[in-house]
């Protein structure tokens, strides 16, 4: 019960990571305030947890931020607009996730914050010049998602520098798992690949399907992120949250299509704008060395415990033929 009675502030806390944060912190005995504007969070997967107080708005909005930040000892940030609304809305990009940023500071700055953790991306990487890669490595940023994580990183050091707020930055990479609903139009890849297996139809890749990623389980990035919180070590510094393997997008597919049970091949299109991403993987040394975490979630133990979320009732909105309903999880190992 390590946030026992602590007060927690999680702005984007009923998104896909901040929902499965806050049900942590809310099993450890955590006095849970939730701010969200359910741009793409849902309400449903943080309902009913115990000692959590829900607040719809936005981390654009100073005057509510400071109010609740002030009767917070510890924040989380994870509000932010994701890479297709980036590219697409880079102003309202800039606004949540830089400006959003930028205003937690301020108030944390007028008051007695013991840490702010902010989750950043991997996606501030680019195209690395070597595998893995490490949290000094050069940066390249490829879109204007990356260029607001990087604005609120810079933000970050530039307010743990001048002013003295104690703040840890996280670099998650690809984070799938429970909580990613389908039903989200800017949803990831392992769900759009399980959306389409569970109507029947093979998955889609945008280009070769040769590009990889390092897909890290969403209870191993939550673990990472409890203990940034309470770790005086990492104060001032960034942290990689991955898994230290490189999977290929195609490989993703075929695992996912092995767990379906289905006779299914993914079929390629064309890419997209923002796929100008070749490899990722990231080394996890320094998150190892200073808090002692490791992923504990294999890829195919995470996929598993996905789509057994996605068939469950937790998962009613994704649409499934009736037919095809009963789906169990492949008892042979993947």
């Amino acid at each position: 019960m390590r946030y026992k009675n602590r007060k927690i502030l999680v702005a984007g806390g009923a998104g896909f990571v901040g929902s499965n944060l806050v049900k942590k912190l809310s099993d450890e005995g955590a006095l849970v305030t939730v701010l969200d504007d359910l741009f793409t969070g849902d309400y449903s997967f943080i309902a009913g947890l115990p000692n959590t107080t829900f607040v719809k708005g936005s981390v654009t909005d100073y005057d509510l931020v400071e109010d609740l930040v002030k009767e917070a000892e510890i924040v989380f940030n994870l509000a932010a607009r994701n890479i297709i609304v980036a590219t697409k809305r880079p102003r309202e990009d800039f606004n949540v996730n830089a400006g959003g940023m930028l205003n937690i500071l301020i108030a944390a700055k007028k008051h007695d914050i013991d840490k702010i953790v902010y989750s950043s991306s991997a996606s501030v990487y680019g195209n690395p010049r070597y595998l893995p890669i490490n949290e000094d490595d050069r940066l390249n940023i490829l879109n204007p998602y990356a260029a607001s994580k990087l604005s609120a990183e810079n933000y970050c050091m530039a307010f743990c520098e001048s002013y003295g707020v104690p703040v840890t930055i996280l670099r998650y990479s690809n984070v799938y798992g429970i909580n990613q609903s389908p039903s989200n139009p800017y949803c990831g890849v392992v769900s759009r690949f399980f959306t389409a297996v569970l109507n029947g139809n093979p998955p889609e890749i945008h280009g070769d399907g040769e590009q990889t990623r390092d897909f890290t389980f969403v209870d191993d990035a939550v673990e990472a992120t409890v203990l940034a919180g309470l770790s005086p070590k990492v104060v001032g510094e960034t942290l990689n949250v991955g898994t230290g393997k490189e999977t290929s997008v195609r490989h993703l597919a075929k695992v996912i299509i092995e767990l379906s049970g289905l006779d299914l091949q993914p079929i390629s299109i064309d890419r997209r704008d923002i796929d100008n991403l070749r490899r990722r993987v990231l080394n996890i040394e320094k998150i190892r060395k200073n808090l002692r975490w490791i992923p504990a979630t294999p890829l195919e133990e995470g996929l598993s415990k996905t789509y057994e979320w996605l068939i469950s009732e937790k998962a009613e909105k994704i649409k499934i033929p009736a037919e095809q309903t009963p789906f169990k999880l492949a008892a042979k190992t993947v």
